[in-house]
């Protein structure tokens, strides 16, 4: 353990807080690009070490928050089909749609299964040869190699009642469509260190550049996450503006290539729309055509375009699109904690394991509610 408890060291953490307590002259706005760490951000409180001119806000760094309603949907209407066995990682299943989510077709009597990797499910495609096995496959590019991985092997093994509903997503183009809007406030980026791992931090080069922004590239503890800060801000002091890597125990500079090479063999980059945000050129992955019997989207287009839903993200009293855009923190939204629970959600922020809101909710919530 001897890794994990040295980055979760009190003392380290303090004395990195009062390093930048020490160099801070003037407001900045930082914005940690990860659920991961926002939740380590809320769990340990890491914010409320900062001084008082830091000012933390979370973007839209979960995938399960990002996934648009029309998607949900879609894998709502292919986990209702009887022939269908539906694979998800958990954190998908209580995700609301337009009417009704995973989580109530499952109790309704739809095979919905909890996997924790793509490759279950094609072990599950194996062993039911009579039925059609759909992944739902989410995430940022952390994820996509796995799910690359299941396509190339359902492939080679020529399994073919495999496939996948494909809602993964990439980090930089929301990165710039975050610093493009009027509305931004991002003044520094703490990037994500397990997409790094994956990609490199090559691609973050051109947006530090283009929006004169320093991006640190971070870990998880709290250790990690004060080092990244101390390394932003004392680029934001110094009017200094690169790309670090706070993470080299993980991150190298070209990333993992052989994963980048497994991601573009089987995707494609395409437009995406952003629960909450809206569509972002160039923000997703799509099979490619050569791999187009793997696509369940595809598979069961003409079923899902008689049967589709009007879809609207714009959900009663729930704000998690200012949320995921850093414009407001959870609990500046009025159903937080009272009709948006996590046993009842309004949003998918309240849902997912990296969700702002449930981090406020499971960490902040005895804070937050006035004494009587």
């Amino acid at each position: 353990m001897k890794f994990v408890d040295e980055y979760r060291d009190g003392k380290i953490a303090q004395e990195y807080a009062q390093a930048i307590k020490a160099i801070v002259t003037q407001p900045w706005t930082i914005m940690e690009i990860c659920g991961g760490q926002t939740h380590s951000i809320v769990k340990y409180g890491i914010d409320e070490l900062l001084p008082p001119e830091i000012n933390l806000i979370h973007g839209p760094g979960c995938p399960v928050c990002v996934t648009p309603v029309e998607i949900i949907d879609e894998a709502i209407f292919l986990a209702q089909l009887p022939d269908v066995i539906f694979c998800s990682f958990g954190d998908m299943l209580r995700v609301p749609g337009t009417e009704t989510d995973l989580l109530s077709v499952k109790a309704s009597g739809g095979d919905v299964r909890i996997v924790y990797s793509p490759l279950d499910a094609l072990t599950i495609a194996q062993a039911n040869p009579t039925k059609q096995v759909v992944f739902f496959g989410v995430g940022f590019e952390t994820t996509a190699p796995a799910t690359a991985m299941a396509v190339y092997q359902a492939n080679a093994q020529g399994i073919d009642n495999f496939s996948l509903l494909i809602s993964h997503v990439l980090v930089p183009p929301a990165m710039e469509a975050l610093l493009s809007s009027p509305n931004s406030r991002v003044q520094g980026f703490l990037a994500a260190g397990h997409v790094c791992t994956v990609m490199g931090y090559t691609e973050y080069e051109p947006i530090a550049a283009k929006y004169q922004v320093p991006i640190v590239v971070t870990g998880f503890e709290p250790v990690d996450i004060l080092q990244g800060l101390y390394m932003c801000i004392q680029q934001l002091e110094h009017q200094q503006v690169a790309v670090e890597n706070q993470y080299s125990r993980s991150v190298r500079y070209q990333g993992n290539k052989q994963a980048q090479d497994l991601i573009t063999e089987i995707f494609e980059v395409v437009p995406r729309r952003w629960r909450g945000i809206g569509s972002i050129p160039e923000s997703g992955l799509g099979i490619r055509e050569k791999y187009a019997q793997f696509d369940a989207g595809r598979r069961w287009a003409k079923d899902w375009a008689k049967a589709q839903l009007q879809t609207d993200d714009g959900e009663s009293d729930c704000i998690s699109g200012l949320i995921l855009q850093g414009i407001k923190k959870p609990h500046d939204c009025p159903a937080f904690g009272t009709s948006c629970t996590p046993e009842r959600p309004l949003g998918a922020p309240m849902v997912s394991s990296e969700g702002a809101c449930a981090a406020y909710y499971r960490y902040r919530m005895r804070s937050l509610v006035p004494s009587p």
